[in-house]
């Protein structure tokens, strides 16, 4: 039986996530993409603590298309990141493909000063 895209989704990341790991001086970034918003957050997983989060629900994220505000939303994540003293990280894609927003978001990201 084939599986749903869900369930498909839910197998990549946790092959991903097996192997990715975010610790203080290397968080990863975790980002969500509904059909609506893009999130994104660093997440520190030996703690278990959240650093910084950004998402196309801010008010300070300017709105646009979509492939716009997921830029707006990698560029605010990383300048959280560098204001938290983060530099490099580890990204997660969570079982997206890295294309499209995902992708938009992490050069964004990048061009703003992360390292990953």
């Amino acid at each position: 039986m084939a599986l749903s895209k869900l369930q498909r989704r839910q197998r990549i990341k946790n092959r991903i996530r097996k192997i990715v790991s975010g610790t203080a001086a290397k968080p990863r970034l975790s980002v969500f993409r509904s059909n609506k918003e893009i999130y994104a957050q660093l997440v520190d997983d030996v703690a278990g603590v959240t650093l910084a989060s950004a998402s196309s629900r801010d008010k300070e994220i300017a709105t646009g298309s979509k492939l716009e505000t997921a830029a707006f939303v990698g560029k605010a994540i990383a300048d959280k990141a560098v204001k938290a003293g983060v530099e490099t990280i580890s990204f997660d894609r969570n079982g997206y493909l890295y294309h499209g927003r995902i992708k938009v978001l992490a050069d964004a990201a990048r061009e703003a000063g992360l390292k990953f």
